[in-house]
């Protein structure tokens, strides 16, 4: 592979194929570039269709290289860092976090606010270690905070303590040997097979549907106000694109995904049955099946839901678990999916956790089997 170097500093610009540098020009295959970024790293780019297109791109990067200030030493880096607040330094990283949605800033924000300012905003970066971290639990803890409160807070401040050691503040990572707080979600209320039997028909039409997506496709609540027909990609697949997002009362990203990330889930036979009723009956505007009722221009309100779940309730007429409220719905799909020997991982991809430690956190006790159960099944084995 041969190479061409333009002026120093600027990089190369080559083919990555056996055509000799005299039939570049003639050779189908596209140019490649090869430079030092402003950070000293080496980097690739591909996809030039002619070599005026590779070395403009070249010229570009080093014109942006020139302009830029001197790249600070890690000592300037130290001390510039090292000594700033916390809460300045978080406001600085904040401004990265260009991925997180609207609801997920909002969700910082207040644990910023109540939690994290309070305790470390005005401590130097340079003074972090374990020891200042171990403590910020305990604060939390003596504050009364809630399991998951602490638990995301410390997600919080790890996420902090890792960029700031990635610039070099701290010889050793502040976060080695802590122990996190641990969150252990209560266990979800699920309705029997009967109940939600009877809890499907209990509202109106986009009450049945809501339902059935949630119960036998594991979608959240916004995710099933934002069904589309669009979304059935196959027979037995359907794909979550979006949410109806609380806040805004607009469609938005998927929980823990960035805009147009989706995620595929298994469609049973009856759900797919349901959608097509639904569209059959009422019709679709723009592939979706559920609007606002006094305007069908806008997306369909949580409240709608949420209000007929409260009065189903209130009724007595529907045998529904004590403590289940309308997500429980979703906690029925995981059940089915766990206890008919489906794995966990599948389980957690589908209903969109951040981690299988989620999944398992909340439905272990949902699992199949005991210690003893897998002693016979090994023994079994062992004397076949």
């Amino acid at each position: 592979m041969a190479a061409r170097t333009l002026a120093r500093g600027m990089g190369t610009f080559f083919k990555d194929c056996e055509h000799p540098q005299s039939r570049w020009s003639k050779c189908p295959h596209e140019y490649k570039i090869r430079y030092r970024s402003a950070a000293g790293k080496q980097t690739e780019e591909s996809g030039f269709g002619t070599q005026d297109k590779a070395i403009a791109r070249l010229t570009e990067v080093y014109n942006q290289k020139k302009s830029a200030p001197q790249s600070q030493s890690k000592a300037e880096r130290i001390q510039k860092y090292g000594r700033m607040r916390f809460e300045e330094y978080v406001e600085e990283w904040k401004a990265g976090q260009r991925h997180l949605a609207a609801s997920s800033l909002r969700h910082l924000d207040s644990l910023l606010e109540h939690h994290l300012y309070p305790a470390l905003g005005s401590r130097r970066m340079n003074s972090f270690d374990h020891k200042v971290v171990d403590g910020f639990i305990r604060t939390m803890e003596r504050n009364g905070a809630g399991l998951a409160t602490q638990s995301n807070a410390f997600d919080k401040l790890r996420a902090v303590l890792l960029d700031a050691h990635r610039l070099g503040l701290f010889s050793d990572n502040p976060m080695d040997g802590v122990k996190p707080p641990q969150y252990d979600p209560a266990r979800a209320v699920i309705p029997s097979l009967e109940q939600l039997r009877a809890i499907r028909t209990a509202g109106d039409d986009a009450f049945k549907l809501v339902i059935d997506l949630m119960s036998g496709c594991g979608l959240r609540n916004g995710e099933a106000y934002a069904v589309n027909l669009n979304n059935l990609v196959a027979d037995d697949v359907y794909r979550i694109t979006e949410q109806v997002v609380l806040s805004t009362r607009k469609y938005g990203p998927l929980k823990h995904r960035k805009a147009g990330e989706y995620r595929d889930v298994p469609l049973p036979a009856r759900i797919r049955e349901t959608i097509q009723w639904y569209a059959e009956k009422y019709g679709t505007v723009d592939g979706y099946l559920l609007r606002q009722e006094t305007d069908p221009r806008k997306p369909y309100p949580h409240w709608g839901m949420d209000n007929q779940w409260r009065r189903i309730r209130a009724s007595g007429k529907v045998d529904i678990p004590e403590g289940m409220v309308l997500y429980g719905n979703r906690h029925f799909y995981a059940s089915n999916c766990l206890s008919h020997g489906i794995p966990i991982t599948g389980v957690a991809e589908w209903m969109g956790h951040k981690s299988v430690d989620v999944t398992f956190k909340i439905y272990r006790h949902l699992l199949p089997g005991s210690i003893g159960k897998a002693a016979q099944v090994l023994n079994m084995a062992l004397a076949a």
